[in-house]
């Protein structure tokens, strides 16, 4: 909104995905009411009832309207003049990819040898634990970024930028840009240690002094650590628009087309991982709450629960029906008795290892392995053995819902072996957390996996006050 009461509207030229629920998300051609545009780099705008901060650079200004909404189809049209042609804009795009690309290996070059080699010298204000905690692995992707670039430079046409050939240059990569899961994971941590360090003025003046030392542009330290986690966003972004430009014809389209799914791929692994590791807690004081827990934690072969719910269980040789707690993880299910007075407390009773059982539904009526009677059941079976287990739902739809969580457990196994995501990954998360089991935990705890809930992000840290890297 303008000081004198007009309303100001701006045209989404690129997608924004987002990764944290206080940004705006949009598509390209999208309009957004500009509430506030008083921070140069990030704006606050609306759509219709959704609210967040957004890039600048994604939009451009497009009409003022004074007291009234307007109709969006108008607003469509008298979005300014024209699109050049597709060449000079796919020029541009390709211009715009290798100037921020260059820019910002400058940027990296400045925090590893501006910020970490200064403060590797004094070892008598940081430990290389604290180091790594607020750099992260940066220098790692430095060190890719390097040769990324290059192979960038290479498929360049100085003379015809339009005629580049560089989504093969992504699709080479692809894999390697999953170095960045570190680095976004870490960045909450980076913040909490930065901002505790930050209350002493020799840390203070410290960082200021490597900033002008290597002559930096003037933004806070937090405001360069947050770049790394910008540009793996923006690949999808900048991909999209390029494709938008490239003709089908273009000897780069397939090359562009397949490097745009690469990169959302890789921003959707990167989600994926971070929500896990939120996950991290809420299992440890899970498993603490558990009475009489044996064997191995849960965190050594899963980080995800799928569903969680009571069923009656019999199982070979003693038929006996037994109320239990079933959760089920990724890669096993574990069972529990509820405490007869307290019934919010749980008991350890044993688990299932889901990689060798195979899942049978049963149809009601007589059950010839038990030889009883049955409602809304269905078996598990071991694939190396002779267990079989019966489980019986209260309802129908809860049964369908089992069965439905049992494949979907596959599914995530699945892909995570496709992702990358197995035990060294899980040992990644652990070594990431440090989690240590409390002695003493509320009970309730124990069903609060039931319908996870995602905690208010810290990802993207005061936003507010942070100036993002500039091209």
């Amino acid at each position: 909104m303008d000081g004198d009461g007009s309303v100001v509207y701006a045209e989404a030229l690129w997608d924004h995905v987002t990764m944290d629920d206080q940004e705006l998300g949009f598509k390209a051609g999208d309009v957004i009411e500009v509430v506030d545009a008083t921070n140069k780099e990030w704006w606050w705008g609306r759509i219709t009832d959704s609210e967040g901060w957004f890039p600048a650079s994604f939009v451009r200004v497009s009409q003022e309207a004074h007291d009234g909404e307007e109709d969006r189809a108008g607003l469509a049209f008298l979005l300014g003049p024209g699109l050049p042609c597709k060449e000079q804009m796919r020029t541009n795009v390709i211009n715009e990819i290798m100037s921020t690309e260059r820019d910002y290996i400058k940027h990296l070059k400045d925090i590893s040898e501006g910020y970490i080699k200064q403060c590797r010298k004094r070892t008598d204000m940081f430990t290389e634990e604290q180091l790594r905690t607020i750099f992260g692995n940066i220098e790692d992707i430095y060190r890719f970024q390097r040769k990324f670039l290059k192979g960038l430079e290479k498929k360049f046409n100085k003379e015809q930028p339009h005629l580049s050939e560089i989504g093969c240059c992504f699709l080479e990569h692809q894999t390697d840009f999953q170095i960045y899961s570190e680095y976004c994971n870490n960045h909450p941590n980076a913040c909490v240690q930065l901002t505790k360090l930050m209350k002493a003025n020799k840390f203070v003046f410290f960082f200021e002094a490597c900033r002008l030392l290597q002559k930096m542009i003037d933004i806070s330290l937090d405001g360069f650590l947050l770049t790394p986690v910008q540009k793996i966003c923006k690949y999808p972004l900048q991909l999209a628009e390029l494709l938008k430009y490239t003709n089908p014809q273009h000897r780069d389209y397939r090359d562009v087309e397949a490097a745009l799914n690469a990169m959302k791929n890789v921003a959707r692994l990167i989600n994926e991982r971070k929500r896990r590791l939120e996950n991290i807690d809420k299992i440890v004081q899970w498993q603490s709450s558990i009475e009489d827990w044996e064997g191995e934690d849960i965190l050594s072969r899963s980080s995800h629960l799928i569903f969680s719910g009571e069923m009656t269980k019999l199982s070979h040789p003693q038929v006996k029906s037994q109320q239990r707690m079933f959760f089920l993880f990724d890669h096993q299910m574990v069972y529990c008795k509820k405490d007869l007075l307290r019934r919010d407390m749980l008991y350890y009773k044993g688990r299932m290892d889901m990689d060798h059982m195979e899942v049978i539904d049963v149809e009601d009526g007589k059950d010839k392995d038990f030889n009883i009677s049955v409602k809304n059941a269905l078996k598990l079976r071991s694939l190396v053995g002779s267990d079989v287990h019966l489980l019986c739902a209260k309802k129908p739809e809860l049964k369908l819902r089992w069965l439905q969580a049992f494949a979907d457990e596959r599914i995530q196994v699945q892909r995570d072996r496709e992702t990358g995501q197995t035990q060294p990954y899980y040992d990644f998360l652990l070594r990431q957390k440090h989690p240590s089991l409390p002695t003493a935990l509320p009970q309730q705890q124990v069903f609060m996996l039931a319908e996870p809930k995602r905690k208010t992000s810290t990802f993207w840290h005061n936003i507010g006050r942070l100036t993002p890297f500039k091209k």
